[in-house]
């Protein structure tokens, strides 16, 4: 038969001083335990399945004897209706700790790997924590709602757009991942554009104030090839095949010289390195290749070959982002790397008569829609080798100049 424990009463409770747990009746199991230091903290001994646990009610006097049993009565009720009162606390807690700032640190920490290079989380901390973080950072993610994301965008909407629209969207990704871990309602995103948004904000085709890259007109390249040839330096080299290849710079200055066949004079770029993801074959034109064959193969210490094909100077890392820019720069120019892209396209459009969705391919851009996509199965390599070929002799050809004696025709 188990043992009655006489209840003890608020006074009695007042004066336990003994350190250890006392059995205060009234309640099976509730205990008021006392710590060497003299802390008093209320302790609920019970069955919880198969296991004895101990539960803790708060401490005294903070939570009184009447408050001890209730809370102590409210748990056991808990417990025969299958209930965890301390699992289910532990997740109240961690819920606790889910604020918009721990919420996107996560996202960020999850989708990584996913994400093409580092720079790409590393944009998305810091955009978030420029423009979202001092607004509702701290504040728990179930609470952010749309007064909050519009104190965030709207100030800089029209001024920064771009980016505002791609903090929102950030934003509405990290609000919709907590949703479905539970830690905010599932449904209506305060972040969301379409249907929300939208009704508050202007477009971003209105507002937007991005320019297109600085290109170099057509009738220019020839010149500045020349130019170009005659400046030193591996910053000017890759430059060189940066515009012979129409390639990124970032996809020259990253080459390998394992990625390439100088006897079938192609470029074979894995999808890592691709903006869109996907592996791209480049065919390299006469003077392309013969720019490659005037490059050095540089050694490192330990005697093997470095396989980069534009190294820095140290040697073993790839041209700086800036390199090319800066080359460029120091030729007078205003414009960037990119732009010859741009200008490529428009001698493509221009002065040739190749499809556009040849020109396209050689860009490495997306072809049409997810349909047609599905359908393309080639790359066009071989008209895109004519296409390359052409241009790189577009590039050695000096412009035609304009006569003064041309004479008008009189009709007959």
């Amino acid at each position: 038969m188990p043992k009655i424990v006489k209840p003890l009463g608020a006074l009695e409770i007042k004066r336990l001083d003994k350190p250890g747990l006392h059995a205060v009746g009234t309640v099976p199991g509730l205990k008021l335990q006392v710590s060497p230091n003299g802390a008093k903290s209320w302790i609920l001994r019970t069955k919880i399945g198969n296991k004895r646990s101990e539960l803790g009610l708060g401490g005294y006097p903070g939570v009184t004897l009447a408050q001890a049993w209730e809370r102590a009565r409210a748990a056991l009720a808990s417990i025969r209706e299958g209930d965890n009162p301390i699992i289910d606390r532990q997740r109240q807690q961690d819920s606790a700790a889910w604020t918009f700032k721990a919420c996107a640190a996560s996202y960020i920490k999850t989708h990584r790997a996913s994400w093409k290079n580092p720079k790409h989380a590393q944009q998305w901390a810091n955009t978030l924590e420029t423009y979202a973080f001092p607004h509702f950072g701290d504040k728990h993610v179930a609470d952010v709602d749309t007064p909050d994301i519009s104190a965030a965008i709207t100030p800089q909407w029209s001024t920064k757009n771009e980016t505002m629209n791609r903090v929102r969207g950030r934003i509405e990704l990290v609000l919709s991942w907590a949703a479905a871990q539970g830690y905010r309602p599932k449904g209506f995103n305060p972040a969301q554009w379409r249907g929300h948004l939208d009704q508050v904000l202007p477009k971003p085709s209105k507002v937007n104030q991005r320019e297109s890259f600085e290109a170099m007109p057509i009738d220019g390249m020839f010149d500045f090839m020349h130019r170009l040839a005659v400046v030193e330096g591996m910053s000017a080299r890759c430059l060189e095949f940066v515009i012979l290849t129409a390639c990124r710079s970032g996809e020259a200055r990253g080459a390998l010289w394992s990625e390439i066949d100088l006897d079938r004079a192609v470029w074979e770029i894995p999808g890592k390195r691709m903006k869109a993801g996907r592996p791209h074959r480049v065919p390299l034109s006469d003077r392309a290749c013969g720019l490659l064959d005037t490059l050095p193969r540089l050694i490192n210490d330990d005697g093997e070959e470095i396989d980069l094909v534009f190294p820095g100077q140290s040697g073993d890392k790839p041209l700086s982002d800036m390199s090319l820019t800066l080359c460029m720069r120091r030729m007078g120019l205003t414009a960037v790397p990119h732009g010859f892209r741009s200008t490529f396209s428009d001698w493509c459009a221009e002065r040739t008569a190749y499809p556009s969705e040849v020109r396209e391919m050689a860009l490495a851009h997306a072809i049409g829609n997810a349909t047609e996509a599905a359908y393309r199965r080639g790359d066009l390599f071989d008209k895109r080798r004519n296409l390359m070929t052409e241009w790189a002799k577009f590039l050695e050809s000096a412009p035609a100049k304009q006569s003064n004696n041309v004479l008008r025709m009189r009709a007959v």
